[in-house]
């Protein structure tokens, strides 16, 4: 079998292909299945110490590769196209026999005892686990600062962050040390991280993939998604993950999920309202250009109000340390989770809940149990849902008008460690992302540019949001961006 030389300088290395290129590399029998998995080890090995990515590496598995290998030999093109290809997997997605931390001291020796239920449909397409990626504790954080194992580094410039809480999954596919990987989004932790290292980040609808064996945050809010390279890759990596799973009610039976068909022109809602401040002058300028060229090339700009989206990321911020409060709740030393004895059994839930959970993950379960405390949880938490409710209508609204509504993804390009020393300056990070969560709609960041920074090159990504259902107007519309 011919081998496709890692040292060739006018050719891709193994591990810096996409998905469709590896897949069609291996059914050309240009390398096998080994080659591929060893360049994506090497290139970890070699750069993994300096971007803390992976929290872990796996001993390849040489059974999986080779009946990998034999399943593309003998399928040919009818094999599935995550055959044979190694991803990064995000360290609170439970991989049986493998240590799922979260990020966190209080998981730190918790071994899954079942796969979730991505992870088994990944296993069963064939694909390769090459490690779990770092991530902010218990997916609570912007920057992936918040681990309890180290930060991460962003792959474009080390001494900025690379977003979070997928930022370990981020830098691995950016710094090409995994062909792609999975991610979780509560809040934009998929989405922001992806525009903050170059790559397409995708916030799938809410009931579209199973929860089942992802550690909750914020039952009502989390999806699993792909970071990939392109947008392309990240439809071969939603459409393995996705469909209904009985040990997840609330997802969508197959039946009734009614894919949108997108348009060849679509129309393109802009809320010029939400966009007057607070963003990064080179930010907005690049978005600007890039409505522009999707104009020329066909698309419609249309104005439109979401009054209330002014107040998402209020509203955000209270539902979801609500749940935040509730699923940690059992992750108290004597059932689950870090024990340390104390003098008396309050002293053992005390200890073991100090020593377990880090300062960010402990400040948004107080802030969750104030909110759902008696006398308080009408004046927060049940107007924080009312006003959730009344943000879905407005975008249920605009979706009469619109096929899509774009926003920056990020307000700035990535920033350095510790300038967000202060929570609310972080939490504005997630301040265009969170409505996706809120009304459960698809939501797709794509690379639209690179702004300066202290002579670097930073990439930024353009955000789309679709109706609920409507990932294929969200592959059309980033496709159409990287084709500018």
């Amino acid at each position: 079998m011919g081998k496709l030389s890692l040292q060739l300088p006018d050719m891709k290395k193994l591990n810096e292909m996409t998905i469709e290129e590896a897949a069609r590399a291996l059914r050309a029998r240009e390398y096998s299945v080994q080659d591929l998995w060893d360049a994506c080890i090497k290139a970890i090995h070699e750069n993994n110490p300096k971007l803390n990515a992976y929290l872990e590496i796996f001993p390849a598995d040489t059974a999986a590769v080779a009946a990998a290998q034999k399943r593309i030999d003998t399928e040919g093109e009818k094999a599935p196209l995550l055959c044979g290809i190694p991803l990064a997997i995000k360290d609170n997605i439970l991989i049986e026999g493998k240590i799922a931390s979260a990020a966190s001291k209080m998981l730190e020796n918790y071994r899954a005892t079942y796969d979730a239920t991505v992870v088994k449909k990944l296993k069963e397409t064939g694909a390769l686990f090459l490690g779990r990626t770092n991530m902010d504790e218990f997916a609570m954080g912007s920057s992936t600062e918040h681990s309890a194992f180290g930060k991460t580094l962003n792959p474009h410039d080390t001494t900025r962050v690379p977003g979070g809480s997928s930022g370990g999954s981020a830098a691995a596919v950016a710094a090409h040390l995994a062909i792609a990987a999975l991610g979780s989004d509560t809040g934009g932790s998929i989405r922001q991280p992806a525009a903050l290292t170059g790559l397409v980040g995708l916030k799938p609808t809410y009931g579209a993939v199973s929860r089942s064996g992802l550690i909750a945050m914020g039952s009502s809010l989390d999806q699993i998604g792909p970071l990939t390279k392109t947008v392309a890759d990240a439809r071969i990596l939603y459409e393995a993950i996705r469909g209904k799973d009985v040990l997840d009610s609330t997802t969508i039976p197959d039946g009734l999920y009614k894919t949108a068909k997108p348009v060849k022109h679509l129309r393109i809602g802009v809320p010029k309202d939400l966009l007057k401040e607070g963003i990064d002058e080179d930010v907005r300028k690049t978005f600007d250009v890039m409505l522009e060229k999707l104009m020329k090339a066909g698309h419609t700009l249309v104005d439109i109000e979401l009054p209330t989206s002014a107040h998402a990321l209020a509203a955000y911020y209270v539902i979801m340390p609500a749940e935040v409060s509730t699923n940690l709740a059992r992750l108290d030393g004597i059932r689950y989770g870090h024990f340390s004895r104390g003098d008396t059994l309050l002293d053992d839930y005390i200890n073991s809940r100090t020593e377990g959970f880090g300062e960010e993950t402990r400040r948004r379960i107080l802030l969750g149990t104030f909110v759902l405390s008696s006398g308080y949880i009408d004046a927060y938490y049940r107007k924080a849902d009312a006003a959730r409710a009344i943000l879905r209508k407005e975008y249920d609204d605009s979706f009469t008008k619109v096929d899509v509504i774009t926003f920056p993804t990020t307000l700035s390009p990535a920033f350095k460690f510790g300038d967000k020393g202060d929570p609310l300056s972080m939490y504005l990070e997630d301040i265009f992302t969170v409505t996706a969560n809120l009304t459960g709609m698809p939501a797709i960041s794509v690379p639209m540019g690179n702004v300066k920074r202290d002579g670097k090159d930073l990439p930024v990504g353009i955000h789309f949001t679709a109706p609920h259902q409507g990932e294929e107007i969200l592959f059309a519309i980033g496709a159409a961006v990287e084709k500018i």
